[in-house]
């Protein structure tokens, strides 16, 4: 849902720096083992017998020495990277980055196990003549160096395909989250203006209880600022500021405005959008009223029905004209409410109008455990 695509990018694995040093790691010592199986056995099946040290020397100390040389190798590979457009002039370098990394790997390997066999009991050692060791050990690497490029190409192939599909989440986030906002944001000067006027109406009529509108207006607008950018609040701090405002209207309407609150305590702490039923309870006010009743009574419940919050908005007035047909036009704040509620849990109906002895609007929000 693009309303919580803010933390689509926690759903890719990310390998740490440690991780990968330590497979790495355990690659180098699996290939020196199943070398120096091979190297072993070879032996055994020749007859040759007393091996077992040497053999495994060798092929650990040539790994490891490879391992040394691993990380200049992972630089130069990458910096010499072969591409469609560049690789006229990238082949001829990682042939020559093969050859230096071959002959630094001969020589390190001959220079380690020179110093090191004598530690380890196996006297002398002779690595024979470099003329033709180093031609020897290029041929067997370049099809070690050429299976470790490709392995490398195929690892950051799939990094910048991640980021890129990580980088695309942030951005559908981020648009996600600021159409939210601007619909926020628009709703806001609606009902601050619907507001205004009903006070206006007041004004000249009843100062004190103009007044007594304006403090309560005053205090909706701090609640609204306290509650900052949040998209979604538990549902209690949403029925504070629906009250906040129905009081402002009840000082326009006096005894011809009658809210009821029907509320399931146990959804108290359930997130829903913040400023969801103010506008609903605006249009029941707005078009509710009418000469069939001497007041408008509107009730507001919340209940639970299976994974879903139903909130529900019902008055006693006329209803919509050609509901069921379609032929009807919603204002700003049915509209923007239908945004939202698409933006932020999905495009499939979430709102629904119903005609029968007055008008009721029901919201469907998913259930989800209260934010911290």
């Amino acid at each position: 849902m693009p309303g919580n695509a803010q933390s689509a990018s926690s759903r890719y694995a990310v390998v740490t720096r440690t991780q990968t040093v330590l497979l790495v790691c355990l690659g180098f010592t699996a290939l020196g083992i199943l070398n120096f199986g091979y190297r072993y056995l070879d032996d055994l099946a020749r007859d040759r017998t007393g091996t077992f040290g040497i053999r495994l020397f060798e092929e650990m100390t040539g790994v490891y020495a490879g391992l040394a040389l691993f990380p200049l190798f992972l630089s130069l590979i990458r910096w010499a990277r072969i591409r469609r457009d560049n690789w006229w002039r990238t082949i001829p370098l990682n042939v020559l980055i093969f050859l230096v990394i071959s002959a630094c790997d001969t020589t390190l390997m001959g220079a380690c196990r020179s110093l090191l066999a004598p530690l380890f009991g196996l006297g002398a050692y002779d690595y024979g003549n470099m003329t033709f060791r180093y031609p020897m050990e290029f041929a067997q690497h370049v099809l070690l160096f050429s299976v470790a490029a490709s392995t490398i190409y195929f690892i950051d192939s799939y990094r910048d395909a991640r980021n890129r599909q990580m980088a695309s989440a942030d951005l559908e986030a981020r648009l996600a989250e600021a159409q939210l906002q601007n619909l926020r944001l628009q709703l806001q000067p609606h009902f601050l203006f619907n507001a205004l006027n009903a006070i206006s109406s007041v004004m000249h009529e009843d100062v004190s209880r103009a007044d007594t509108m304006l403090a309560q207006l005053s205090d909706l607008l701090r609640q609204t600022l306290h509650l900052g950018h949040a998209q979604e609040i538990p549902l209690k701090d949403e029925l504070a500021l629906l009250k906040l405002y129905i009081a402002v209207m009840e000082g326009r309407f006096a005894e011809d405005l009658h809210v009821e609150f029907e509320i399931d305590p146990a959804l108290a702490e359930v997130p829903v959008p913040q400023l969801i039923l103010q506008p609903l309870v605006e249009n029941a006010i707005r078009y509710g009223r009418g000469t069939h009743a001497s007041s408008l009574r509107i009730g507001v419940t919340a209940s639970r029905e299976q994974s879903e919050l139903l909130l529900r908005v019902k008055d006693n007035g006329p209803g919509i004209a050609n509901l069921e047909a379609g032929a009807w036009k919603k204002g700003i704040g049915l509209s923007n409410t239908e945004q939202r509620l698409a933006s932020l849990y999905g495009e499939d109906r979430r709102i629904s109008f119903e005609n029968a002895n007055g008008l009721t609007v029901t919201i469907r929000v998913p259930m989800k455990a209260a934010a911290a």
